[in-house]
């Protein structure tokens, strides 16, 4: 068995197409990455769980969507029961706007679409870093469930949003479509986004946060919102509104 360096970071990787293992398991492990990484390759994730449990000090998970017998999201709701902090990045060629709130629901860590050529890997090696120096998931220490969520198109306007995240604004679903983002924030916080929020979102792949909303109504309220980029320049947000008691407690 391999031992990991005193320094060096331990990642699983489940996906049950072993040559993409091997790949995963090239640019990562590579000098040049920078990560300083061992891979550890599994393509059931049944064994992968065993894995987990076996005491190898694994730092970081990647994971694909479609695989036999479990999908990502069951892999990565299961991880949560005896790993609650543990990095886990979906790795997958699975269309991002079919398991948004999946991904959100569960406490993923980041979201990485298989594409072609190396940027790919490129991507997620940053990815991977970002995961490892985080705390594990997307706002674990938020009081309130992030139920919202949309998808803000590399133009800058919503291509989608479901149910829950167009109600705090005051709009149905197909009203927020179509919308640019800052038609629901006031101006001085579409200011602040645009300052310091989407700069770390290039950075480093997440933000989240408390930020202020504006409803249809004209009046505001404050949400606790998470912004993730996607592969391909989208953005997707997740939000719920926090009540008084949550604001007053966090001043």
């Amino acid at each position: 068995m391999e031992s990991e360096g005193s320094d060096g970071v331990t990642i699983l990787h489940v996906d049950d197409d072993p040559a993409l293992g091997g790949l995963v398991k090239t640019f990562l492990e590579r000098e040049a990455s920078g990560l300083e990484c061992r891979v550890l390759s599994e393509t059931s994730p049944v064994d992968a769980l065993e894995r987990l449990d076996d005491g190898e000090g694994i730092d970081c998970v990647i994971s694909d969507y479609r695989m036999p017998g479990m999908n990502g999201i069951e892999f990565l709701e299961t991880v949560r029961e005896d790993h609650p902090e543990l990095p886990v990045l979906l790795f997958s060629g699975e269309e991002t706007n079919a398991v948004a709130a999946e991904i959100i629901h569960a406490g993923l860590t980041d979201y990485l679409r298989k594409g072609m050529g190396t940027d790919q890997y490129t991507m997620l090696i940053r990815r991977v870093g970002h995961a490892v120096d985080s705390d594990g998931r997307f706002d674990p220490a938020a009081e309130t469930e992030l139920d919202g969520v949309g998808v803000v198109g590399s133009d800058e306007f919503f291509e989608r949003a479901d149910e829950t995240y167009a109600s705090c604004y005051g709009y149905a679903p197909d009203d927020v479509a179509g919308k640019h983002w800052t038609e629901l924030h006031p101006e001085w916080e579409v200011e602040h986004i645009r300052t310091h929020v989407l700069p770390v979102v290039r950075e480093q792949g997440t933000w989240s946060g408390r930020s202020e909303g504006l409803r249809s109504d004209g009046s505001t309220f404050v949400e606790s919102k998470l912004v993730s980029a996607l592969d391909d320049g989208r953005l997707m947000i997740a939000v719920s509104e926090l009540d008084e008691s949550h604001v007053e407690n966090a001043a």
